[in-house]
């Protein structure tokens, strides 16, 4: 049986929003000290890249307002964020003044900030940007890591947020 995919022509970016929205994603806060002040967003591309040089990558849209000031820090933190971050998710993406409003974070030596309560916290400088349409495709080498397993992550699917349903795939007894 063949089936016929819609020609270029159907791929508007609704439809892809849409069909890009099925496939769930964790989401990272980005953030470092720059000029005195905590700047940061929140990103749902992170992935690790490879284990020799230490890289992950997370994907920015060319458009971003914070990605210039965050491009000149040093040191950029990573925290992958925990399911109970949706409305600290929500802070990241609103507006610059307070972001970071109430949140416990931790800033390195080199200024990376990173979420005390973050599932794994990475500290990173950015290896190599990427043009690639309306995004920039940023890979991050990574410099410090610690991780805790103290609660699932936080997921986005369908422009929502929420968490990970874990079946036991432990043998049958």
């Amino acid at each position: 049986m063949t089936i016929a995919f819609p020609t270029n022509q159907d791929l508007d970016p609704g439809r892809l929003r849409q069909a890009f929205g099925t496939f769930p994603t964790g989401v990272v806060a980005v953030a470092a000290e720059v000029d005195g002040a905590l700047v940061g967003l929140a990103a749902s591309s992170f992935t690790s890249v490879s284990l020799d040089p230490p890289l992950v990558s997370i994907n920015l849209a060319r458009t971003s307002k914070t990605w210039p000031d965050l491009r000149r820090a040093a040191r950029l933190g990573l925290t992958v964020l925990a399911d109970h971050h949706g409305p600290l998710c929500r802070q990241l993406a609103g507006p610059v003044e307070r972001r970071f409003e109430r949140v416990d974070v931790t800033v390195t030596e080199h200024r990376a900030v990173v979420v005390d309560d973050g599932l794994a916290k990475f500290e990173t400088t950015v290896f190599r940007e990427v043009e690639a349409g309306d995004h920039v495709l940023v890979l991050l080498e990574l410099h410090a890591v610690d991780h805790s397993d103290v609660s699932g992550p936080l997921i986005f699917h369908r422009s929502v947020f929420g968490r990970l349903a874990t079946a036991d795939l432990a043998a049958p007894r």
